[in-house]
C-alpha cells in the first residue's frame, strides 16, 4: 500500500506531543528550571543563537537561575535577550555571570499561564487530528485504487482512530499536570 503507514502516522502524532512538551517546558511555574530559557535567542556573532550555546545555564536555588556566559563580551547581549524574551524576568549581571531571580507568580499571571498552556494543548490536538485526517485520506485513496479491501480500510481506520485517541489522552494529561503545576506554586 503506497500512501499509508500506521507507524508513520504514530510517529507524526508523537512529534505533536513532543512539541507540546517543549512548549510547556518554557512556561514559567514560579520554580527555576533551565528549560525556561530555551526560547531565548542571543544576538551573538551576527546571528540569533540559542542561549545554551553561549553559556552554561544552572539552577543554584529553587527561585534562581544563573547563566555563566563563556565569552564575557556577550554578557550584555545575553542580559538583553533574557529581558526581551517576554518571560517577565529581570536578570542581574555580575561580570560574565548573570543571575536571574524567578519572581513568585500572582493570581492573574497564573491564570494567564494556564490559559496559554491550554492554547498550546489545543494546537497539539489540532496537529494530531490533522495527522489523523491525512491517514484517513490515504486509506480512502488506497481502497479506491484497489490496494486494500473495505474490511482492511475499516481495520486500519480503527487503528488510526485508536492512535488519535491515545495521543489526545496524553495531551490532556500533560495539560492537566502543567495547569496543576502553574496553579499550585
Amino acid at each position: 500500500m503506497s500512501g499509508f503507514s500506521l507507524k508513520d502516522i504514530e510517529k507524526r502524532m508523537d512529534g505533536a506531543v513532543e512539541a507540546l512538551r517543549k512548549e510547556f517546558s518554557g512556561l514559567r511555574t514560579g520554580r527555576a528550571s533551565a528549560g525556561l530559557l530555551d526560547p531565548v535567542k542571543v544576538d551573538a556573532y551576527g546571528s540569533p543563537t540559542p542561549l545554551n550555546q553561549v553559556g552554561t545555564i544552572s539552577t543554584p536555588e529553587a527561585r534562581m537561575l544563573s547563566v555563566q556566559v563563556w565569552d564575557r563580551n556577550l554578557a550584555g547581549a545575553v542580559d538583553k535577550a533574557i529581558r526581551n524574551a517576554g518571560l517577565g524576568l529581570n536578570p542581574v549581571m555580575e561580570g560574565a555571570l548573570i543571575r536571574i531571580p524567578i519572581p513568585p507568580l500572582n493570581e492573574e499571571r497564573r491564570a494567564e499561564l494556564a490559559k496559554t498552556a491550554g492554547g498550546y494543548a489545543e494546537q497539539a490536538r489540532i496537529a494530531v487530528r490533522n495527522v489523523r485526517r491525512d491517514g484517513m485520506d490515504s486509506l480512502k485513496k488506497a481502497e479506491k485504487d484497489g490496494e486494500i479491501s473495505e474490511d482492511e480500510h475499516k481495520k486500519f481506520a480503527d487503528q488510526v482512530q485508536k492512535a488519535t485517541d491515545n495521543h489526545i489522552a496524553v495531551i490532556d494529561d500533560l495539560l492537566k499536570t502543567k495547569q496543576d503545576e502553574i496553579t499550585q506554586v
